[in-house]
This record gives structure tokens, C-alpha cells and sequence, in this order.
């Protein structure tokens, strides 16, 4: 054997070691590409279909705890039509959230948040938003209270299962109200009726208790967070099912 001859082994081993990086790239490559695909459509569902909310104020309690984690309907009402029962989550109108006090948190923290909601998996701006049920739908007259202390919607006075009512109270909210609903807007109330920052609270101190379509982020429909709390959100048909035949 000459000096520049090659084993036949050797060239065979060199030519192994090729094919091995070579697919170790095709893998890394691979992989990035799913990562990134994932992470797009991830977003796309965050924006356009569903996303993360979690419960800062016990004012929808009992249906909804402190610290629980809902998730939304965005295609309501972008393309469904909201109806009367449901839980929605909303931008404040103005004036309805206390001025909320600067946060402090360290860069890393605040890099991995942004990222976890940008997928869908965190909620960075629950705290600008607020969540309640859906009473009275544009067109409504809503009123507040009959003897019993039921509202009405359109004449029909209702039962409420969901609300919270303290020992000792009657009426279905703290203050009386008599109001229609303008069009494109909605009356909403807490299912916690006396701790809830509602419609009929902003009514009766500023004038402004509706809340416009355009600022509803969607429909509640499941809390997904903690498992023990796993439950699909009732918008209870039966409470508003005779409203729905004196309108129809």
C-alpha cells in the first residue's frame, strides 16, 4: 500500500460521518420549522378563535372563583350573535376598573409572560378587562326589581339560579333601575350581585352602565384552570326562554 492510498474502511467511515450530520440537520431544521409553525398557528387561534382569561375579583362568584382560568369564544360576536345568559369577557367602557397601580416584574419573568401570551397560554391583560353576564340584549327594556325582587326583561320577570344574594337582601341588585338597551350595546351584571362593579352599579353613579358590542372579547365557555374547577360555563336558555317568546 502507497502512502496516499485510502483504506476502502476509511472512506466508507468519513462518508458515515457525513450522512450523520447531514440528517442531524435535516432534523434541527425539521424541528425549527415545526416549532415555528406551531407557535404561528398558536397565535392565529389566540387572536382569531379562542384565548385565555384568568378571574382577578370575586364578582362572578359562585360561577366563577378568584384565580380561575376561562377560555373564550372570539368568533362571539365577530361572527356569532351573543344571547342573553351568556358570560362574556369585555374591555372596559371607560371607567368601570379603579386606575390600576404599576407592576414591577423582573426582565425574564416579563420576557417568558409575553411569550406565554402570545401563544394563548398566559394572560398578561386580564386586569383590563372584565367579565359578566350577559342580561339584556340591544332593544331591551330591563328593569330592576318587581315585589319579589326578580328583574324584568321586557316584562318578564326572571329567576336567576347563578346570582349570589347576601343573607338578610331581597332585590337581584343593589340599586333600582328602569333602562333600554341602545343598539349595539349590551346590560350586563355579575353573577355576585353586591360585589359586582355591573351595569347597573355605572348607571346609577355615571350615566354610562352599557357596555358596546365592539368592546366584547368573547364568550366564556369552559374554565379551564385549576382541573378541579373543569366545567363548561351554563348560559341557562330556561332563565330567559320565556323573554325569548314574548320577543319573538
Amino acid at each position: 500500500m502507497t502512502e496516499d492510498t485510502v483504506p476502502a474502511g476509511a472512506g466508507r467511515a468519513a462518508g458515515g460521518e457525513r450522512e450523520k450530520r447531514r440528517t442531524a440537520l435535516r432534523f434541527a431544521r425539521d424541528a425549527a420549522i415545526i416549532v415555528v409553525v406551531a407557535l404561528l398557528v398558536s397565535f392565529l387561534v389566540k387572536t382569531f378563535v379562542v384565548r385565555s382569561f384568568y378571574i382577578p375579583s370575586g364578582s362572578m362568584e359562585n360561577t366563577l372563583q378568584i384565580q380561575d382560568k376561562i377560555i373564550v369564544n372570539e368568533l362571539q360576536p365577530s361572527l356569532l350573535p351573543l344571547a342573553r345568559g351568556d358570560v362574556v369577557v369585555f374591555r372596559d367602557p371607560g371607567g368601570w376598573l379603579p386606575r390600576a397601580a404599576p407592576t414591577r416584574q423582573d426582565p425574564l419573568g416579563q420576557v417568558v409572560d409575553t411569550a406565554l401570551t402570545f401563544v394563548g397560554l398566559s394572560a398578561s391583560d386580564s386586569d383590563d378587562h372584565l367579565v359578566k353576564r350577559v342580561i339584556g340584549l340591544p332593544g331591551d327594556h330591563v328593569t330592576c326589581c318587581t315585589a319579589g325582587g326578580r328583574l324584568t326583561v321586557n316584562g318578564v320577570p326572571i329567576v336567576e339560579p347563578y346570582v349570589v344574594v347576601p343573607s338578610g337582601q331581597v332585590d337581584a341588585a343593589t340599586v333600582a333601575f328602569d333602562v333600554t338597551v341602545p343598539a349595539g350595546e349590551l346590560w350586563v351584571m355579575g353573577d355576585n350581585r353586591y360585589a359586582s362593579q355591573d351595569s347597573s352599579r355605572n348607571q346609577a353613579l355615571s350615566g354610562h352602565g352599557f357596555v358596546p358590542v365592539s368592546n366584547v372579547v368573547g364568550r366564556a365557555f369552559v374554565i379551564s384552570w385549576p382541573s378541579s374547577r373543569w366545567t363548561w360555563l351554563d348560559d341557562y336558555p330556561e332563565v330567559f326562554a320565556r323573554v325569548e317568546e314574548s320577543s319573538g
